[in-house]
């Protein structure tokens, strides 16, 4: 009998410590709800005549890949296609890009970098080789190459981002390739760019080491990593003028470790770090693909 009076008295308190709290809230409850009539629906307040500060407008880059229909089909149909074309680029995509004024294009990856070599998409187009697209299937004629790419950023006034390749590649080729690509020397490189048909160089404002070297780039670790990328970015050279900011890779999604190691081995070799988080619902690379 005793025991059954505390517990009531327990119960009782209980329920005036939970009418307590409802009085005490609903009064608050009430106002929010005057101020709010949807309370499921956010307000977002822009105060726009106190500004804070500048977005860099390069946060809006774009990237060109050999994936899918990307390059051909999208933006490369050749100059002998019946598809309206400006020196083998299509006119009607280029002008859709223009209007996005893209500050910044990245090429040529993605996975695909580190698999590319410049010098098979240089000189006259049926006689570059054609290769097997091991990141994205198919073969890939290298009707696409440096001096398109330069021209289409050309074209959009976009700032060219060249990616290197460091997992299949060599220090040697990559710094072949920027010299290639802006010098203005009398040297052998600079002579056969000429041959090409470019004879002024171009600015290349950023050049990436690798892409993705946890993974597609060649499954490394961060350590090696950044080994790697502190040798091959001693022979990233400037030529004629041009100051190249050297881009290393940086993680994906929450690889924390990857960075923090990175960075502490390799900061001060680097002028910029890509992230790389992707959002993709699904999931299913393969349809991206196509």
């Amino acid at each position: 009998m005793h025991s059954r009076q505390i517990l009531g008295r327990r119960q009782w308190a209980l329920c005036l410590a939970v009418l307590a709290l409802y009085f005490v809230t609903l009064p608050i409850y009430r106002h929010v709800q005057a101020q709010n009539p949807e309370p499921n629906k956010a307000a977002l307040l822009i105060h726009s005549d106190q500004p804070k500060g500048i977005i860099n407008r390069n946060i809006y880059g774009q990237f060109a890949e050999h994936l899918g229909r990307l390059i051909y089909e999208g933006l490369w149909v050749g100059e002998n296609s019946p598809i309206p074309n400006t020196r083998g680029l299509r006119n009607d995509v280029i002008g859709a890009l223009k209007e996005l004024n893209i500050p910044v294009l990245r090429w040529p990856g993605g996975c695909f970098a580190d698999e590319y070599h410049w010098r098979d998409g240089i000189g006259p187009r049926d006689q570059r080789p054609r290769r097997p697209n091991a990141s994205w299937g198919g073969v890939d004629a290298n009707a696409f190459g440096t001096h398109e790419f330069m021209d289409l950023c050309e074209m959009l006034g976009a700032e060219p981002v060249v990616n290197g390749n460091l997992g299949s590649g060599s220090p040697q080729e990559m710094m072949e390739w920027i010299e290639y690509m802006t010098s203005d020397s009398d040297s052998s490189l600079v002579r056969l760019r000429r041959q090409n048909g470019r004879d002024k160089p171009w600015k290349v404002p950023y050049f990436a080491v690798g892409n993705e070297s946890w993974g597609c780039g060649g499954e490394m670790r961060p350590e090696y990593y950044a080994d790697e990328y502190r040798r091959y970015a001693t022979f990233i050279k400037n030529y004629s003028g041009n100051r190249i900011q050297k881009v290393a890779v940086g993680s994906h999604d929450d690889y924390y470790a990857w960075t923090e190691v990175l960075m502490a081995q390799a900061a001060r070799y680097m002028q910029g770090l890509s992230l790389h988080y992707y959002t993709l619902p699904t999931s299913n690379w393969a349809r991206c693909a196509n």
